[in-house]
Formats: structure tokens, C-alpha cells, sequence
């Protein structure tokens, strides 16, 4: 009798235990559910432009993308930086490798094919013909520095870019504008100005991000006392610049990936 009372006692314990264990197993994987991801962070040297990188918008074919399968494509249009080489390779190659660490068992497949000197009419023809041919997730467009400097009028400008929008949405492809070179004798240039304001109007009345890059090198300089140009060679593109563009832009896409799980930025 006593025997089968310890032996009673002793399985009531166990199924104790477990439960206890259970209850454990089962807090931890909902605080891990809990726990936001975690955006592409930023250099030292490229936090102070952060406030000018892009605003946050959601980049819904992406995630129905990423849902579906575990690759990314990206397609680069408008000026031509996969020449340009920083610490971690080409410009390209950089997002490529922030991103595959941000989005983890994710492969991105960047499809470089930008022209320096393009207009955005142009960039627009030729980009058609390019999604059909790849079929990528996301374009990333660096778009406008040409057409302050060939004069295009503002209006033209607008009604390329929204046009273009409108079509890639239509063909379920997300967009990551990219705006004007940085040089600080546009500073004053009325013409330069208007095509930067234009083009973050397109992306705030189109709801999709512009990375404000002549905004973000503005502030580096000025964090650095004025002491370092961002761009050396008035729209020379440099490696420091770049390097934080890669940065940002992987940034912003992250941040279009997680946009629900993460808590809105501040507004500069």
C-alpha cells in the first residue's frame, strides 16, 4: 500500500514538472514571437543621416514575395554605381550582403542595370523591358540628378516618375526611390531644388520610399564640421557616400518588410 501511494506521489510530481516545463517552453517562444525584428543597422559614420534616409512605407509584393519563397530580386535602374567599390565590394554587392544578414535564409539576387547620364524618360522605356525580362520583386531607382542638370521641367519630371510608379505597381513590383546626388553648389541652384521637392512629393502622393541622399550627405557634412565633402568631385560618387547609401537603402527595405512589427520612426 505504501508503496503504491509513492509511486502515486512520484507521477503526480512528474506531471508537475512538466506541465512547469511546458509553461516555460511555451513563454519563451511567445516572447521570441513578441520580439520585433530587427532593422539593417547603420555605421557610426552614416547615423547622423538617418533622420534624411527615407520614410517608412510598406512594400507589400515583397512580403508576398518573401511568403511564397526565400528570394529576393532586385532591379537597379537610373545612375550606374556597381562600378563604384567600397570596403565590402560594389555598391550593389553591399546591399546584397546587409540585407542577406537583415532578412535571414533570404537569397537577394541584385540585377544591376543602371546607365549614368539617363534621364528618367529614358530610364522609364528601358525599365519596362527590363522588369519583363527579370521579373524582380523591387526596383530601385536612383532618379532625378540628370534631369535637374539637363533642365528637364518639373512638371515633365513629375509626371515620368508617377507614371512609371503607377506601371510598376500595376505589374505587382515594389519601388525604392533614390533621390539626388549631393553637391554643396546645388545648395542654391532653384532648378536642382525643385526636382529634389518634386520628387519626394511623387513618393508621399504614391506612398512608396525616396531616400533622401542630398538631404543625408547634407547632414554628414555638417556633422563634420564642414571638414569632409560626402562627395569629393562635385557628383563624383565616392565611397563614403555610397557606402552610407547602401546602408539606407537596406535600411528602408528592411524597414518595408517589417513594417507592422516595427514602431513607426519619428519624422525629422
Amino acid at each position: 500500500m505504501a508503496r503504491r501511494i509513492a509511486t502515486t506521489r512520484t507521477t503526480r510530481l512528474a506531471g508537475f514538472i512538466a506541465a512547469a516545463l511546458i509553461g516555460v517552453t511555451i513563454g519563451i517562444a511567445a516572447a521570441r514571437a513578441q520580439t520585433p525584428p530587427a532593422a539593417a543597422p547603420l555605421s557610426k559614420a552614416c547615423q547622423p543621416g538617418d533622420g534624411a534616409g527615407a520614410e517608412q512605407s510598406p512594400l507589400p509584393n515583397v512580403v508576398a514575395a518573401l511568403a511564397q519563397r526565400k528570394t529576393l530580386r532586385i532591379l537597379t535602374m537610373g545612375a550606374a554605381p556597381g562600378r563604384v567599390r567600397t570596403h565590402g565590394g560594389a555598391y550593389t554587392e553591399l546591399i546584397e550582403s546587409i540585407l542577406e544578414r537583415a532578412l535571414k535564409g533570404i537569397d537577394v539576387v541584385m540585377i544591376n542595370r543602371g546607365v549614368s547620364g539617363e534621364l528618367a524618360a529614358d530610364a522609364a522605356i528601358r525599365m519596362k523591358n527590363e522588369v519583363a525580362l527579370e521579373e524582380p520583386d523591387l526596383v530601385l531607382w536612383q532618379v532625378g540628378t540628370n534631369d535637374a542638370l539637363a533642365g528637364v521641367g518639373a512638371q515633365d519630371f513629375a509626371a515620368t516618375v508617377k507614371d512609371q510608379i503607377e506601371w510598376l505597381k500595376a505589374h505587382k513590383v515594389d519601388v525604392v526611390l533614390v533621390g539626388l546626388q549631393f553637391a554643396r553648389e546645388m545648395l542654391r541652384d532653384a532648378h536642382y531644388i525643385d526636382i529634389r521637392e518634386t520628387l519626394r512629393r511623387v513618393a508621399a502622393q504614391e506612398n512608396v520610399i525616396v531616400i533622401r541622399f542630398f538631404e543625408a550627405m547634407q547632414i554628414i557634412a555638417q556633422a563634420q564640421g564642414g571638414a569632409a565633402e560626402p562627395v569629393a568631385d562635385e557628383f563624383e560618387r565616392n565611397e563614403a557616400g555610397y557606402n552610407c547609401l547602401a546602408q539606407y537603402v537596406a535600411r528602408a527595405i528592411t524597414l518595408g518588410v517589417f513594417a507592422k512589427n516595427l514602431p513607426k520612426r519619428p519624422q525629422p
